[in-house]
């Protein structure tokens, strides 16, 4: 039977777009709901062309997650996928869904994670800072900001010539061949 999965997204929606294509080629689990806590976020038009429904929670449903924990129950959600989502998972989500929340960090955690670290201000830390290397750093997620028990890390190499974007580009190629895929195994052994 498909896993039924509810992406959490702030932004664009890219990587909630790969994840819906992967598993609608792949099978093994569906994408049923998108949920987005910014009114005007890009993901909406992404979820409406792909066809999968979609749903605003104001700043207030995310204080105690009560009305999005009601939500997810109605809509028979069994994973909660983290994509671009830039909010604190309330307590009561992380108490019905054990190890069945994931998110994806660019850089190699514990490097560059907490409040306030995300996409290009990561970047620009990284290049700032000298590294030789970047990535990508998949997790359970927990009460805290990237601090959740690591699944999976990717590594890509930083030139001392790349820019910030550069890097963007390369973390995100590696966040479209590998989310999908560990979320994948991560459904099998449920």
């Amino acid at each position: 039977m498909n896993k039924n999965i509810a992406i959490f997204a702030s932004g664009n929606g890219s990587n909630a777009e790969n994840i819906v294509r992967y598993f609608r080629e792949n099978g093994g689990a569906q994408v049923g709901l998108i949920v987005c806590n910014r009114k005007q976020a890009f993901v909406f038009e992404r979820a409406r062309k792909l066809g999968v429904p979609s749903v605003y929670m104001e700043k207030e449903a995310w204080a105690d997650g009560g009305k999005i924990l009601e939500l997810l129950r109605s809509e028979g959600v069994d994973f909660i996928v983290l994509a671009g989502f830039l909010l604190r998972v309330p307590d009561c989500l992380l108490e019905a869904y054990p190890n069945r929340i994931v998110n994806i960090h660019p850089s190699l955690l514990p490097k560059y994670g907490g409040k306030g670290m995300y996409g290009d201000r990561v970047h620009e830390a990284v290049v700032a800072a000298g590294e030789r290397e970047s990535g990508i750093t998949i997790h359970y997620i927990d009460e805290h900001f990237d601090e959740g028990t690591v699944i999976a890390q990717f590594r890509c190499p930083v030139l001392p010539t790349d820019s910030s974007a550069d890097v963007a580009a390369k973390v995100h190629a590696l966040e479209y061949s590998h989310y999908p895929q560990v979320i994948a195994g991560l459904l099998n052994e449920m």
